[in-house]
């Protein structure tokens, strides 16, 4: 288990539940979930934002984009962890999220198996146990 908080955003109320249910099980840290894009960037904006160790954001979303997400994040923290979760990894989205310092993708449809693997990995460099 690894004591990171970690915020997840998606307008998918399925995947969203399902990002929280394999993140509990991973850390002992705060789970803050958003299913409103707008909310999480207003999160990020506020001076909260900083208690934040890992983000699992979603790419296409109402309102505000994942890639909006990942922008407000990085003025924030430039090391914090984003893992960008997209059903549609085109060429000019992983340069656009690359650019802005994505740390890692995952394809939808994902398994539990490789979210959790992925997730592994980032959390090991964030916090090793």
């Amino acid at each position: 288990m690894h004591a990171v908080n970690v915020m997840i955003v998606d307008d998918d109320d399925i995947t969203l539940t399902l990002l929280e249910h394999i993140v509990d099980e991973l850390v002992t840290g705060e789970i803050l979930v958003f299913s409103s894009s707008i909310k999480a960037n207003a999160f990020l904006l506020s001076e909260d934002a900083q208690r934040i160790g890992l983000v699992i954001c979603d790419w296409q979303m109402p309102s505000v984009s994942g890639i909006k997400i990942l922008e407000t994040l990085r003025t924030k923290s430039k090391n914090c962890p984003f893992l960008m979760i997209t059903a549609n990894p085109t060429k000019d989205l992983v340069i656009s999220a690359k650019r802005l310092g994505v740390t890692d993708f995952i394809a939808k449809p994902f398994s539990s198996d490789d979210l959790t693997q992925k997730l592994s990995v980032l959390l090991e460099k964030i916090s090793p146990t």
